[in-house]
């Protein structure tokens, strides 16, 4: 019935296009299309259709960046009336990120950020520049599934290791997982530092992380 606006809604997220998902998330809200399915069946699609494009390089980076932009937009509009409505989108687990001490750089984090909140997992971004303690603190608060340290300088890689070795000492390490990302980033290093994983891109640390979680395609 609605599957002209849901193909709009994919389109919207193609075309990286914020003001349009955002048009599209309200007129959805109007003709009372339930926020969920706007979310599964509508945008997040668009979401996957842009990551496949982009692991094939027929997207690159700035368009990645503008189709995060036009999901956030429209997950602005859903979100509210989704909560306010006493619902909530089921959640595949709680991940924690953040770009590690010394450290500004987060458009690629942002982008993970985006990515796996339209896959349907929590997530709090603690931003850059991010002290040890902050990771280990918040994923207890949380209760974490997994924690996910960017580094975008080779001067800045320690940190990712630190947060490792805390939470160990914090007695974490048994039920997070630890994912690290970042240009200088090998998987070499995270098998170095015990982590349980590396993502050389956006889309292969949702790929990551789903996996980490035992996520089924299709879910």
């Amino acid at each position: 019935m609605y599957e002209e606006t849901f193909q709009a809604m994919r389109q919207s997220i193609l075309d990286g296009a914020p003001e349009h998902a955002a048009e599209l998330a309200e007129r959805a809200l109007q003709l009372g299309i339930p926020p969920l399915d706007s979310i599964n069946l509508g945008f997040v699609p668009g979401m996957n259709a842009v990551g496949e494009q982009y692991g094939c390089a027929q997207m690159f980076l700035p368009d990645l960046m503008a189709s995060s932009e036009a999901m956030s937009a429209a997950m602005a509009v859903l979100e509210p009336v989704l909560r306010s409505g006493g619902g909530e989108r089921p959640m595949l687990g709680t991940v924690v990120l953040g770009t590690t001490r010394g450290d500004i750089h987060e458009i690629g984090k942002k982008l993970v950020a985006t990515l796996l909140s339209a896959n349907g997992f929590r997530v709090y971004d603690l931003g850059a520049d991010v002290a040890t303690d902050t990771f280990v603190a918040k994923a207890r608060e949380v209760n974490a599934d997994v924690v996910g340290v960017s580094a975008l300088l080779t001067t800045t890689m320690a940190g990712q290791r630190s947060v490792v070795e805390a939470l160990t000492r914090a007695g974490l390490r048994g039920r997070v997982k630890v994912i690290i990302g970042g240009a200088p980033v090998t998987r070499q290093w995270a098998e170095e530092i015990g982590a349980d994983g590396y993502g050389k891109d956006a889309m292969s640390a949702v790929a990551l992380v789903r996996s980490l979680m035992q996520v089924a395609e299709g879910v």
